[in-house]
């Protein structure tokens, strides 16, 4: 079927006509509104003064939600919004990993702001067609698909009862659709932004974002996968938004000194040639080359994050991984990125489902997904990975949330907290792969315990807490959720700084934020509290930017220059620093230093911290972590690795556990770690300008030129 076809046999609900107009050093300087309840579409201004205090991405997300809603929306109430924005550098194709755009929304899961980072083609493509920001308000009462295209300049908004639900069909069809169909590399122009089944069904369903693989010529789907937005999606009844673009290349951004982008672009593209198999191997492998690397380190969480390690792994590590991708392909997920991360595993035949004999492209595994969708449900079994991979994907689901959620369900299981007759006669224990893939199909036809899992690990706490399933004490310290946001994967017991990075986050535990495990607890660059908190400040305030620009966060160090550990700050990798600030620098005319990006980040973060205490949390309380992040929660977990203990208790505790029983161990271990997490807690709060409650002090708003009065209306209060 063509467009034309389509809109012979579907009404328009509204069409808005816009004036399509270049982009000025990186900005449209006007974002979109669109109402899917009544229909209202209207263009909002971009005023100089929100492009310095939000600079773009999730700085617009977080203003225009703010201003869009109430402290006590909830996530499925109509004035709820679902934001999206790229930032000024989202867009341009001379440097690697300048693609990504942010989504925003109240979480299904956490009730507060969740932000999550995505590939693919619509971020830029929104801003092609003439916005820095769309946010998508109120709910529908029948299914609605929303048109962008650049060329007739009009936002329409179709009904769409028809479409199929999961993604990579939906996809498909619609890249067919609005392509032109004379032209099949027009396919290329259009990226479509959707959800699927389970996300009908769950609160951790995820947004896809489409491209078209010219190489391959077959659509390929990037996610935005933390807290639940493609729940919120579908709760508004959207289908897809589709944007179709022009063209691609060039300057589209209009930016202002293309030519030293273009310099820093190829110095990149000659250290990824000559140094990526030597050093990360992300061209061939992806992030899966890291999967080995963890276990190696007790790293890799398996079984409900028990055991950073196991015999099974050589099953997973990442040799395997690159015999499933195929090879020599340019496998960026937008233009001009020469990393190719984005791997492949093409004309996969699945083995079960709805889909079962479909040969299908499954995107990745990436590394989380290795660990998320195998070890840490005691699963070393590539094809299951596979398989529920692209399951996730198409139906809509965060493969962080599901592996870790489905991790706490086997621990639950194989304690008895969980039985047959409680799971509907799934026998889920740990490294049952059938009965893995099962529960994920019923959450796509919203039936049996899937509706139960599909809830996320701290409903489900609660559940089983109030049934009298099981001690509630042992189900909050295994249940693997901060916030209300599962854990991503990466065991963190042996660095404080990493405890801090996942738990202290605004939005909950992603390693998108600060990933200091192997400068913590490898190399022991930040023994003091004092260090660490300064790496819990610069780290995360640097790699928010991103979000903040438009930026791929793993061209950053993923790849780093011959020379780099010769500098002083090898961790902060200051080549790339420098190539960061001039590119921003290149595109809208600033003229910041590699400091200001730390101060554009402070204000975004301290706003959303704002935003989250606006809403009853963001303080102390709810920085707290299960104690299974922090150390062993059972005497399964300390007795296998009790030499460790034992040491760590005499020589760091001052406790001699030399005739004492396990159980005594682990209470003074767990005493000394606890307390010392109250001591990170304390440290990270003064060096980000925060009181001892983690509320953001206004005097150092008033530094950092946040003081608007409506921050200062929230945190009088708490000062």
């Amino acid at each position: 079927m063509t467009f034309a076809d389509y809109k012979t046999t579907h009404k328009l609900l509204k069409q808005y006509k816009y004036t399509w107009a270049p982009i000025d050093k990186g900005y449209n300087n006007r974002t979109i509104y669109i109402n899917v309840g009544d229909h209202t579409i209207r263009e909002k201004p971009v005023s100089q003064q929100m492009k310095e205090k939000f600079t773009g991405g999730k700085g617009f997300d977080l203003r225009l939600l703010w201003d869009a809603t109430k402290p006590d929306t909830k996530w499925n109430d109509p004035e709820n919004e679902i934001v999206i924005s790229g930032g000024p550098c989202c867009g341009i194709t001379q440097y690697s990993g300048t693609g990504k755009s942010l989504c925003c929304a109240i979480s299904p899961e956490t009730d507060i702001v969740i932000d999550s980072n995505v590939g693919g083609f619509f971020g830029p493509f929104l801003k092609f067609c003439g916005f820095d920001a769309i946010e998508i308000q109120g709910k529908s009462d029948q299914e609605v698909m929303i048109v962008f295209e650049e060329a007739r300049e009009v936002i329409e908004i179709y009904e769409a009862g028809d479409l199929p639900s999961d993604s990579h069909i939906l996809a498909e069809e619609l890249h067919d659709m609005m392509a032109d169909p004379q032209n099949e590399k027009d396919k290329y122009n259009v990226s479509v932004v959707s959800a699927g089944t389970a996300a009908e069904h769950s609160l951790i369903g995820m947004l896809n974002f489409s491209f078209y693989d010219i190489k391959r010529k077959k659509i390929r789907l990037k996610q935005a996968g933390r807290g639940g937005i493609g729940t919120v999606l579908r709760d508004k009844k959207i289908k897809a938004v589709v944007a179709h673009v022009k063209t691609i290349g060039g300057n589209r951004n209009n930016v202002v000194n293309l030519e030293a982008i273009q310099e820093r672009g190829r110095r990149f593209n000659k250290e990824m040639r000559d140094l990526d198999d030597k050093q990360c191997e992300m061209r061939s492998k992806g992030t899966a080359h890291l999967t080995h690397i963890m276990n190696d380190y007790d790293l890799l969480p398996v079984k409900n994050f028990k055991f950073g390690s196991h015999p099974d792994a050589y099953k997973i590590r990442g040799d395997v991984w690159k015999s499933y991708f195929t090879q020599n392909v340019p496998d960026g997920c937008w233009v001009g990125c020469n990393m190719a991360c984005a791997k492949g595993v093409d004309n996969y035949e699945l083995r079960t489902g709805p889909y079962k004999g479909s040969k299908v492209i499954v995107d990745g595994p990436e590394y989380e997904t290795t660990s998320s969708l195998g070890s840490v449900a005691g699963i070393f079994n590539p094809d299951y990975t596979i398989e529920a991979n692209f399951y996730c994907d198409t139906y809509g689901i965060c493969t962080i949330s599901w592996g870790t959620l489905l991790a706490f369900v086997m621990e639950c299981y194989e304690n008895g907290i969980l039985n047959d007759e409680r799971t509907g006669g799934l026998k889920l224990n740990f490294g049952n792969a059938d009965s893995a893939m099962e529960l994920l199909h019923q959450v796509s036809r919203g039936e049996g315990f899937g509706l139960i899992a599909g809830q996320g690990v701290r409903k489900m706490k609660a559940l089983f807490a109030k049934n009298g399933w099981g001690d509630p004490a042992f189900l909050q310290d295994i249940g693997m959720e901060n916030k209300g946001l599962e854990y991503s994967q990466y065991v963190s017991k042996e660095s404080l700084a990493q405890q801090g990075g996942y738990a202290m986050t605004n939005k909950g535990p992603q390693h998108d934020e600060a990933w200091l495990i192997f400068m913590d607890m490898v190399n022991n660059q930040i023994p003091t509290f004092e260090k660490k908190a300064e790496a819990l400040h610069y780290f995360p305030m640097f790699r928010t930017w991103f979000g903040l620009a438009g930026l791929c966060k793993l061209p950053w160090n993923d790849v780093e220059p011959e020379d780099n550990a010769k500098t002083s700050e090898p961790a902060k990798v200051p080549e790339h620093v420098d190539n960061y600030v001039t590119i921003f620098n290149a595109v809208t005319g600033a003229n910041i230093d590699k400091d200001e990006i730390i101060r554009m980040s402070e204000r975004v973060y301290n706003f959303q911290r704002i935003f989250n205490i606006r809403r009853g949390y963001g303080l102390r309380k709810h920085d707290a972590q299960p104690y299974r992040a922090c150390g062993p929660v059972t005497k399964e977990e300390y007795e296998s690795r009790a030499e460790r203990y034992d040491k760590q208790l005499l020589e760091q505790v001052g406790f001699d556990p030399a005739g004492k029983t396990t159980g005594e161990k682990m209470k003074a271990l767990r005493a000394y770690r606890e307390n010392r997490y109250e001591q990170l807690l304390d440290a990270v709060y003064e060096r980000r300008g925060w009181n001892k409650n983690g509320v953001p002090k206004i005097e150092h708003l008033k530094k950092l030129g946040m003081d608007l009065p409506e921050l200062i209306e929230v945190v009088a209060p708490l000062q």
